[in-house]
């Protein structure tokens, strides 16, 4: 089952990230750019089929983050842990992907990379920031259920920041572009669109594929650590 379960995670993987670069040079070379007049740099404006799917897969990874950590804290089950782990590692690789795409497209569109007073970026770049803290701390605490409890609850706070960073731009709407799908969206053409929902389903399976790994990678980790809880008991 494990090796299954590896295998499952890099083919998946591996197709992602195939699918995130013909993304990105449709993004790039295919898809027609914005109008000129209403951007002050659509060559930037680009990076939002890059942008724009890894944001959605780690809101994506945060939810998982959240029912993961649902599970362990109220019903102490294994797999909820796995979850909240594979889904914190998730979360702040597609958030670090975001936070640092966002900003060359900010910083050329607005003369700004970081704009302190958009709700929308600073919620997101505190959940990439929780998720990071979450992958740390796990790796430098003994594992138990104080520790896990404690990480659990962070996870349980900080999915209170997702539909507030999902609803931001329609509440407080500042340098972020408002919405483009959903209640409210603006709309895309559909060379744009079917670009966009190209890159997100690349980001999906790349989330899918990454998770298995992590979750292959903890049932390694759990039986090494019996091995040598029995090594060390019949020394």
């Amino acid at each position: 089952m494990s090796r299954r379960l590896v295998i499952s995670g890099l083919s998946l993987w591996f197709l992602g990230l195939v699918l995130a670069c013909i993304t990105l040079i449709l993004g790039l070379v295919w898809t027609p750019s914005v109008d000129n007049e209403t951007m002050n740099a659509p060559a930037a404006q680009r990076i939002f089929y890059w942008h724009v799917p890894s944001a959605w897969a780690s809101m994506l990874a945060f939810t998982c983050l959240f029912a993961g950590s649902i599970a362990w804290f109220w019903k102490r089950s294994e797999w909820g842990w796995k979850l909240h782990v594979a889904a914190a590692e998730a979360g702040m690789v597609f958030g670090l992907m975001a936070i640092t795409s966002g900003p060359i497209w900010g910083h050329a569109e607005w003369g700004v990379a970081w704009d302190w007073t958009d709700v929308r970026i600073n919620t997101f770049g505190i959940l990439t920031a929780l998720s990071a803290y979450l992958v740390i701390a796990r790796r430098s605490q003994p594992d138990g259920d104080d520790t896990r409890d404690t990480f659990s609850a962070i996870g349980l706070f900080g999915f209170a920041l997702v539909p507030l960073t999902y609803m931001a731009t329609r509440w407080w709407q500042r340098r972020h572009p408002g919405p483009v799908v959903g209640p409210g969206g603006g709309g895309l053409e559909p060379s744009m669109a079917t670009t966009m929902w190209f890159g997100v389903l690349a980001f999906v399976i790349l989330f899918v594929g990454l998770l298995l790994i992590e979750w292959s990678i903890l049932n390694a980790e759990q039986r090494i650590s019996k091995i040598q809880t029995k090594m060390d008991g019949d020394v």
